[in-house]
């Protein structure tokens, strides 16, 4: 008696879609850390990050050296003993300097970005959702906005302002949120004609309540992708400015303040700017390899 073998390999297809089937149903953010999970890279710079943030918060505390604490006998010193980076030009531990401005750039950073999303998102809603006219005059606004170069806001306001961290921050968000409003306003005007939403209209929902709480939670993916690229921009910018003189004062430093220290003495004591610039680079390219990831993660298309 012969046998048909396409039947056996039609009931072995039949099984392996029955287990497909079968398997637990895992939720959309299960899925995205599952995939995030497979990517080596992202996931190694995820470890990187975390590590910069914890030693930047409690590293100023463990370090046997004040950031602050100046000792005339070792000036320009390189790495040596338990001074891992050396000294800077008035003898203070250039490794304590860096966790500290580190701290510094991370805070400009994350909350630069966070005001950037918070006002960003409401304004990109508000948009996106009611369009015509208003749609017509809020991005014109945007466009204006979009036109101004931060670095002459930066000076504008240092005229009028004290120097420092709150001032960097303000001049870097009045222009910077622009991109995010563009962006969510792009999402909203897509998902507005879902059934959710025309849900919430039938049920009474007012319009503020539908972009909170339906549209806006709807893009979480697309500001999380955004919020990990915008912060190491921030980093940059505030890098940038730092460097020109134009950021964080004495006797207060950033990554960006210390590079500005360091390049003029780079000739004869090029510790002094490697190890912050070296920082800067690394800090940068790890949120952007894991930017690259989240991307791929949070994707639906590739979702399996």
């Amino acid at each position: 008696m012969l046998l048909d073998k396409n039947k056996f390999e039609l009931i072995g297809t039949i099984d392996a879609e029955a287990e497909k089937i079968n398997r637990p149903a895992i939720t959309y953010w299960q899925d995205a850390w599952r995939r995030l999970k497979k990517n080596p890279v992202a996931m190694l710079s995820l470890g990187f990050l975390i590590l910069v943030i914890l030693s930047c918060v409690f590293g100023p505390y463990i370090v046997p050296h004040k950031y602050d604490t100046q000792d005339y006998n070792l000036l320009d010193k390189s790495p040596f003993g338990n001074y891992w980076f050396g000294t800077d030009n008035v003898g203070r531990d250039l490794f304590a300097r860096v966790l500290i401005g580190g701290r510094v750039s991370l805070i400009i950073g994350f909350v630069g970005t966070a005001v950037e999303l918070v006002f960003g998102c409401i304004y990109g809603g508000i948009s996106g959702y009611f369009g015509g006219k208003i749609d017509t005059v809020l991005m014109r606004i945007v466009e204006v906005m979009a036109t101004i170069p931060y670095l002459i806001i930066v000076i504008l306001l240092l005229i009028v302002l004290p120097a420092g961290m709150g001032t960097l921050i303000l001049a870097l968000v009045i222009t910077g949120w622009t991109s995010i409003a563009r962006l969510i306003r792009g999402q909203v005007m897509q998902l507005k004609s879902s059934e959710y939403v025309m849900a919430a209209k039938a049920l009474g929902a007012s319009p503020s309540r539908i972009i909170l709480k339906h549209l806006i939670p709807n893009t979480i993916g697309v500001i999380i992708v955004y919020m990990s690229m915008d912060i190491p921009a921030y980093i940059f910018d505030e890098a940038f400015l730092s460097f020109l003189g134009l950021g964080i004062q004495p006797p207060n430093t950033s990554w960006g303040a210390l590079v500005f220290a360091g390049q003029g003495v780079m000739t004869n004591h090029p510790h002094e700017l490697i190890f912050p610039a070296v920082a800067i680079s690394l800090t940068i390219l790890a949120f952007n390899l894991l930017g690259d990831g989240l991307r791929d993660a949070l994707d639906p298309k590739l979702r399996q």
